[in-house]
């Protein structure tokens, strides 16, 4: 390798070796064995500018492999990113640093994305790749024209969502996507072949890849390799033979030096064996200078592309333009004019169709579920292979991948990605909503069949205890509308809720209207609003949400019959309710001693609410395989059992 290229490297590793040796905490090892395959990517190809991280036509360089952040950090620094200081990474993995264990995303930082969870930063790049498409197609190639580099390991391919994620990649021949897969043969546990023996050309290919096989510490092989990929015209494979903590004379190669610091003797071994002549964080300024030098091409880069933008005349502001709220209003008064009985999934797409017609930016999908989710309309067009000028995608039946994509659609830049699957497949998708919620983006997951009320498909596809887990992501507003109206309600927080993402849990059997006339006030946004009251006085409130505020209306007509009179509260979002003042909770959940909750799932976020006095009616069991109507008996979640239990407990 040329001497000065492999000066340049060594910079990385001591660097990264340095810090975690300081925290007492990292992995050393990929940074160390990944140090000469980045060189090479970032002093010869990949296009970023220091001086403005955000420059839209910038590559993205996504470091799936999370747990090697001080690869990363390293890198920023090195190049001139003022986001990363050496007091930064003499402060790895500690309280309020930047240079996290794991990259955190901070917008115009360097750090594209949050990774962490192996496989996820694979997703997101995927993600990228479609976004650059899209924006391509609007755009025009001569403004938009960049790549998506990911670097993965091992553990990232073992994860099921890589799969996932790179067949789809394959599927829609994304040729501006280009993986470094660190191929060293090494996982915590000892060397992969402990559990893993994929052939992994085969594997690759057959997602419609390019592979390519190389020594990851050879200059010539690595530049031919990403050469070869600047014009291919579908994804590529970079497999990097490399030696895990490459230069430390006792640990490189073995598990030893993935998740532990070297070591301070081992440290002294490998200063001697790289010929590194300086002392901790310590980078001569002529090293220094170079690095800096190939960051500094990047300002150059911008400026010609910016000349040709100015040209364009293109406003991107403009040409990203949406106007939800004409059309909300539009939907609510259609809502008002048609009453009739709607599954709140359709509702959803009667919504979706309108806000299609003069969306740029968002961008829907499901996972081989647009018929059962109503995600697609008939002004979607399809995103296909080679045609990306469609606002809709086809996931195929890929919930893991469908969610970490639609990350990486939010973070590229002005898109709103929104996607269908079933509630009861969250599960699936937690971690991409995790880290959603983390990176406060703006994501839309549309979730339906969201509880017994899907019947016959039985206890695996009946969610119970999906509504409890989701309601307790940190940064997660939960909506579950209770008719045409409040679903309408809910898709208009969800789109203007630019820091927070979105579930929409939505019925699959049809819902009454509970509101019928139109008002320009969003009560959906205070969480929870009184719908209905049998008496000024009164000495019950009913709380519920979707499908079971149909109920609670009923309830509560029957108990007045018995002079127990009561207000019902309609509860569409627990988050939002929570936002609000103190007057206003106790307004809602103050004026009686008794209350009750009705909702056809798990009890347990319903109990703070109902208090000691109250009564929480639900499901916490497994539900049953048979027509709705009768699961509903079974569980005794009736209008008739309900307000016997509920004499009860005011008689007491």
């Amino acid at each position: 390798m040329n001497k000065n290229n492999k000066i340049l490297s060594n910079a990385i590793r001591v660097l990264s070796m340095d810090a975690v040796q300081k925290a007492n905490s990292g992995h050393p090892g990929m940074p160390m064995g990944m140090a000469d395959v980045v060189t090479i990517l970032f002093k010869y190809f990949l296009r970023f500018n220091p001086k403005n991280p955000s420059w839209l036509n910038r590559d993205r360089f996504v470091l799936s492999a999370g747990h090697g952040s001080m690869l990363l950090y390293s890198l920023l620094y090195l190049t001139g990113y003022k986001s990363i200081s050496l007091k930064n990474i003499k402060n790895f993995r500690q309280l309020n640093s930047i240079c996290a264990g794991h990259p955190e995303h901070r917008p115009n930082t360097g750090i594209e994305t949050t990774t962490g969870p192996l496989g996820q930063g694979i997703s997101n790049a995927v993600g990228f790749a479609i976004a650059e498409e899209i924006l391509k197609k609007k755009l025009g190639k001569n403004i938009i024209n960049h790549k998506t580099y990911v670097l993965s390991g091992d553990g990232c391919l073992m994860e099921g969502i890589s799969h996932e994620a790179m067949s789809l990649a394959g599927h829609l021949k994304l040729k501006n996507l280009v993986m470094l897969f660190d191929n060293n043969s090494i996982s915590i546990d000892g060397p992969t072949k402990l559990a893993v023996s994929d052939n992994f050309k085969k594997r690759f290919e057959s997602y419609g890849w390019n592979y390519f096989l190389v020594n990851g510490h050879n200059e010539k092989e690595i530049f031919r390799a990403l050469k070869k990929s600047q014009h291919s015209k579908k994804p590529t494979v970079i497999s990097c033979k490399t030696k895990i903590g490459y230069g430390s004379p006792n640990k490189s190669g073995k598990a030893s030096s993935h998740g532990n610091p070297l070591g301070t003797d081992e440290i002294k071994l490998v200063r001697k064996e790289l010929n590194w002549k300086y002392k901790p964080f310590e980078i001569p300024n002529n090293i220094l200078n170079e690095w800096k030098k190939i960051g500094n091409k990047g300002a150059k880069l911008e400026a010609k592309w910016n000349k040709v933008y100015q040209k364009k005349k293109i406003k991107i502001n403009k040409l990203l333009k949406n106007n939800f709220s004409k059309f909300i209003k539009i939907e609510k008064k259609n809502a008002a004019n048609e009453i009739k009985s709607l599954a709140s999934r359709k509702s959803s797409e009667l919504t979706l169709g309108s806000l299609i017609k003069d969306s740029n930016t968002l961008i829907g999908g499901s996972a081989d579920l647009a018929g059962s989710n109503n995600t697609k309309t008939k002004y979607h067009k399809i995103i296909e292979p080679g045609n990306f000028a469609g606002n809709y995608i086809h996931y195929g039946v890929r919930e893991h991948a469908m969610c970490g994509i639609m990350n990486g659609l939010a973070l590229h830049s002005s898109f709103i990605p929104y996607g269908g699957t079933f509630l009861i497949f969250s599960d699936y998708c937690k971690s991409s909503i995790r880290l959603s919620a983390i990176m406060k983006l703006r994501v839309i997951y549309v979730m339906t069949h969201d509880s017994i009320g899907l019947g016959e498909d039985g206890p695996t596809h009946q969610p119970i205890e999906q509504l409890s887990g989701l309601r307790a992501i940190p940064n997660l507003n939960v909506f579950r509308p209770a008719d045409r109206m409040e679903t309408i309600e809910c898709w208009e927080l969800a789109l203007k809720s630019t820091n927070t993402p979105c579930v929409l849990s939505l019925t699959r059997q049809n819902l009454n209207p509970v509101r019928k006339k139109y008002s320009n006030i969003n009560k959906c946004s205070f969480g929870a609003y009184e719908i209905l009251r049998t008496n000024k006085k009164i000495s019950l409130t009913i709380l519920a949400s979707g499908s079971e505020v149909n109920m609670a209306i009923e309830t509560s007509h029957k108990l007045a019959k018995y002079k127990i009179y009561s207000k019902v509260i309609s509860m569409p979002c627990q988050e939002l309710f929570e936002k609000q003042s103190k007057a206003f909770k106790q307004k809602i959940l103050g004026e009686t001693k008794f209350k009750i909750s009705i909702e056809a799932g798990s009890t347990d976020c319903w109990k703070k609410y109902v208090g000691v006095n109250g009564l929480a009616f639900g499901i916490d069991e497994f539900g049953k395989s048979a027509p709705y109507k009768e699961i509903f008996k079974y569980f005794e979640l009736t209008t008739e059992n309900i307000s016997k239990k509920t004499m009860k407990l005011i008689k007491k």
